[in-house]
């Protein structure tokens, strides 16, 4: 069965078994750690490199080429926040607090899902489009959509930043700076002056990422201990959202004219949920809803779920409108 040879091909890849590793050095609580420091110069490594390389290939693209997709990340970016914080409240009850957080994270990108859903077509042999970032660093202002909606709902600045310091805030986060910041430097740059550069930035890419996710691992088995703390309901939410806008992302892709790779990898943006950049907002922004919650949903549940079974489960969905 192809979609079973699939999975197989997906589990024993050595991005997915990193992974794997460090849950179970998790699970064991080994004494296996990664100083904070290492982590953050992996994590800004990570993002520069796939803010470098999409920015070359995006200098080459005529912007009526990348329209299509930015107008589809505008409307991705409004319409998952949207969506999960009006279910959330009214078919689950979750408090404005609680619902705008959930929203945030799911509206917002898991940036090392990215690098995975990258790095799984270009393993199959298909690679997405290089100007995709530019969608991710789009997509990371679903966090200020759905703490605007917590504005609404409780009509009035309770206890947080004002709106323009969210966004200032979010513009000078991490994963747009370096994303954006990235593309602006690979766009200018010359072929000669990549050369010199690309060793590092390319070369060395999936080395680091798997060094990086055996850290994923381990902090998503962390997180597994607390799955009681998000109940029956949200624990099937966090995995049913995923697949549906994964499933939505992947239609979107093809419906605007991406590759095959290009459409599983938005399939896979928009499934993934923030856990690095959204949860310092929230704190701020959102000091009574419980991290318990929107942590454990998406770094417990949807992240290890898309990186095991949702990667390939989008990329079938992708090979069969493909066909």
């Amino acid at each position: 069965m192809p979609g079973f040879d699939l999975l197989i091909t997906n589990l024993l890849s050595p991005i997915v078994l990193a992974f794997a590793l460090g849950a179970v050095a998790g699970f064991i609580r080994s004494e296996l750690e990664l100083p904070e420091p290492v982590l953050k110069l992996i994590s800004i490594y990570l993002l520069f490199s796939i803010g470098l390389t999409g920015g070359r290939e995006l200098a080459q693209v005529p912007f009526a080429e990348v329209a299509p997709l930015l107008g589809a990340g505008v409307a991705l970016t409004l319409a998952i926040p949207v969506a999960t914080f009006l279910l959330l409240r009214r078919a689950a009850g979750f408090g404005v607090q609680d619902a705008a957080a959930v929203a945030a994270h799911y509206g917002s990108v898991s940036t090392v899902t990215f690098f995975a859903a990258v790095a799984f077509a270009r393993a199959m042999d298909m690679p997405a489009e290089g100007f995709m970032p530019a969608v991710v660093a789009l997509m990371e202002w679903g966090v200020i959509v759905a703490l605007l909606l917590a504005r609404i709902s409780m009509g009035r600045a309770r206890g947080g930043m004002s709106l323009g310091a969210l966004a200032a805030d979010t513009l000078r986060g991490r994963g747009i700076l370096l994303l954006s910041g990235g593309m602006l430097i690979g766009a200018v740059a010359s072929d000669p002056q990549w050369r010199q550069i690309s060793p590092v930035y390319e070369g060395l890419f999936r080395g680091v990422l798997m060094i990086f996710l055996l850290e994923m691992g381990m902090t998503a088995a962390r997180q597994v201990r607390d799955f009681a703390k998000v109940g029956r309901f949200l624990t099937v939410f966090a995995i049913a959202a995923p697949v549906f806008w994964g499933l939505v992302g992947v239609v979107a892709g093809q419906a605007i004219g991406l590759s095959q790779g290009g459409a599983f990898v938005l399939g896979a943006i928009c499934a993934s949920a923030s856990y690095i950049d959204a949860p310092a907002a929230c704190r701020a922004a959102l000091p009574e809803a419980s991290p318990g919650i929107y942590l454990t949903a998406s770094l417990g549940v949807t992240f290890p779920f898309n990186l095991l079974l949702g990667l390939p489960l989008y990329w079938q969905v992708a090979a069969w409108l493909y066909r």
